[in-house]
């Protein structure tokens, strides 16, 4: 039995024409559904308005003809890509993974796609940008320290940017922070009133904005207070750094310090367990330590930390609803959301009602 042979005027299976010829539009979509092409258009984007009879009609119409969106059509018509770039660092996404996984969330209940831009480090922002303006995105969410010529690049081609969890050098950009500062005076604060005195900090890593401000804040509360300088020592937000920041401190002082503050919960499970198990230390009776951020591992049973956890999740739905509303409305009017942290009163440090703190010492001239 021959063949039959594809007739001249019908493209042979495989050929480009005759995908061409099969892709179902929404145009046919609205014909099966005995709707407007533009009714089939709203049922496909979020947050639109119709009747949840014309929704119903329409999804049937596209399951039967097996419709799918074309996504770079509608931007073309749109002049929007849909898609929203986040900018994070290596260190925030490894040991913060919830700020990434909230802000992805968020952003999709809005309809946006989400284009990760992971950085190795904060100060390697300005090379991404370079890479962000090819996907005309129709905004930023940025996770980093941008400087005031970062910014002026975005205000020139006028793409909507929110910082997350940054501090712009100045009051033009809208931003959703947590009140570092607040948390580390409130942490200073609980520790010296149970009688500490002889503070050490391991600081997070030298381009981490976030950390500065930490530091800068608790520095600032024991001087108030009188107490002596903290000993100051690096580290990189991982778990090494917090046993090797411990023994840096010791070695500097001659001997244990009252409490040992860490730039994140991560450092501080490594200084925990470095102080227990290799230097047979006593915490909380001989030494406190203390945690930011309120990790997953700070809350085992194990560790329990004395830390302090930000509303990640307040946080990312705040920057998201800030982005939209600017890529809606292309309002310049910059806003500044704030949020504070929650006191985690765990068991590894000696803490203190701040109405117990004793008199503030006036400072030496």
């Amino acid at each position: 039995m021959k063949k039959a042979k594809p007739s001249p005027s019908s493209p042979p299976c495989g050929h480009p024409a005759a995908h061409e010829a099969r892709r179902v539009t929404s145009y046919d979509v609205a014909l099966a559904a005995g709707v407007s092409q533009s009714a089939v258009s709203r049922c496909f984007k979020p947050g639109a308005s119709v009747s949840k009879e014309t929704y119903a009609r329409v999804m049937a119409a596209a399951a039967q003809l097996d419709y799918i969106p074309n996504a770079a059509a509608r931007s073309l018509i749109t002049r929007r890509s849909n898609m929203v770039a986040v900018v994070i660092s290596n260190l925030t996404n490894l040991y913060y993974p919830e700020a990434l996984s909230e802000l992805s969330q968020q952003l999709v209940r809005h309809g946006k796609r989400v284009l990760l831009f992971n950085l190795a480090r904060e100060a390697d922002v300005g090379p991404a940008l370079s890479d962000i303006w090819q996907y005309q995105v129709d905004g930023v969410i940025a996770s980093a320290g941008l400087s005031d010529e970062h910014i002026a690049e975005f205000e020139r081609r006028h793409v909507p940017l929110v910082m997350f969890n940054r501090a712009a050098p100045d009051q033009r950009v809208n931003s959703v922070l947590c009140d570092q500062r607040d948390a580390s005076r409130m942490l200073v604060s609980r520790l010296a009133a149970a009688g500490h005195r002889q503070f050490a900090i391991i600081d997070g890593p030298a381009d981490s904005s976030v950390s500065a401000e930490r530091r800068r804040a608790a520095c600032e509360r024991l001087a108030e207070l009188g107490l002596p300088p903290p000993v100051v020592v690096p580290g990189r937000y991982d778990y090494s750094s917090g046993a090797d920041g411990l023994r840096a401190v010791i070695a500097e002082l001659g001997r244990v310090p009252d409490a040992v503050i860490c730039g994140n919960d991560v450092m501080a499970i490594g200084c925990l367990d470095c102080a227990r198990h290799e230097l047979g230390i006593d915490v909380p009776g001989r030494l406190s330590v203390a945690g930011f951020d309120a990790v997953e591992p700070s809350n085992w049973l194990s560790y329990n930390l004395t830390t302090l956890r930000q509303p990640m999740q307040k946080m990312a739905a705040a920057a998201a609803d800030l982005l939209v509303n600017l890529i809606d409305s292309h309002d310049t009017a910059a806003e500044r959301r704030v949020f504070s942290a929650q006191f985690i009163a765990g068991a590894t440090a000696r803490l203190g009602a701040p109405s117990l703190l004793p008199k503030a010492q006036p400072l030496a001239a």
